[in-house]
């Protein structure tokens, strides 16, 4: 069961990006985040023609997140994160498919920092922490897939000074990362590439593609239920240098 994450950064624009990919791929899961569309305006039919079910929730836009299933029908369970009613972005959503339940997290990216964007973003994962202790604790089957806005350690962004003051790795964002990780829950992508960056965003600006000038934003955590059934990650890198791209690649976990 191939299971995958992917910031499209606006699913219309980069539609024809997205049907590529999914036909080369052939994930069995996607979880798309900023899809930057309406409900509405979700390509629902092209998702479908591709040989996709899905369910998502959109924002005008901003925001919006889905998750898509190879040759099945997600079966929605919520599409937002609880524990603050008065919350009202398009920033969570949870299925189950073919026996695990799946999310698609756009975290607040908290920019600029300190300040009111910074302190929802922190707040954000409290209530994050406090949704997936509850699957820790029920040894629920759970893939948290999503682009987190979070460079976890230093091996996750290139050598630079330039980021330094920026939301993704301040000290409270690797620290929020590292207690939700804590619950018991596995980096897919780090437990088997441990010493490698696996960046998964380029900005488009400052030439940052061609130089490799990444971060490791976009992250699959295991609940301990399926860490044994782990057998493949990657990143498909080259998804990021196609024309028209999204400025995230894919990155993709393999269950046995």
């Amino acid at each position: 069961m191939k299971i995958a994450t992917f910031n499209i950064n606006n699913i219309n624009r980069r539609l024809p990006n997205l049907l590529r990919w999914l036909k080369s791929s052939r994930a069995d899961v996607v979880c798309l985040q900023e899809l930057k569309s309406t409900d509405a305006d979700f390509p629902a039919d092209a998702v479908r023609k591709a040989g996709y079910g899905a369910v998502w929730r959109g924002q005008k836009t901003w925001n919006g997140v889905a998750i898509l299933a190879r040759k099945a029908e997600p079966v929605l369970i919520r599409t937002g994160l609880p524990g603050d009613d008065d919350d009202t972005q398009a920033r969570y959503i949870e299925a189950a498919v073919n026996g695990i339940i799946v999310t698609s997290i756009y975290l607040p990216n908290g920019n600029p920092q300190p300040g009111p964007k910074f302190d929802y973003k922190l707040d954000w994962f409290k209530r994050l922490r406090r949704h997936a202790a509850t699957f820790i604790k029920h040894e629920v089957p759970v893939v948290l897939a999503g682009d987190y806005n979070v460079a976890p350690t230093p091996l996750d962004i290139y050598p630079t000074r330039s980021w330094d003051n920026d939301a993704l790795v301040q000290p409270k964002s690797r620290a929020a990362f590292k207690a939700l990780v804590a619950q018991g829950w596995t980096d897919a992508i780090r437990e088997l590439h441990p010493s490698k960056p696996m960046f998964t965003f380029w900005d488009y600006k400052r030439n940052r593609w061609p130089r490799d000038a990444g971060l490791r934003l976009d992250h699959l955590l295991l609940s301990p239920a399926l860490k044994p059934r782990l057998s493949k990650a990657g990143v498909d890198r080259n998804i990021r240098g196609e024309q028209g791209a999204s400025d995230h690649a894919p990155a993709w976990v393999v269950l046995k």
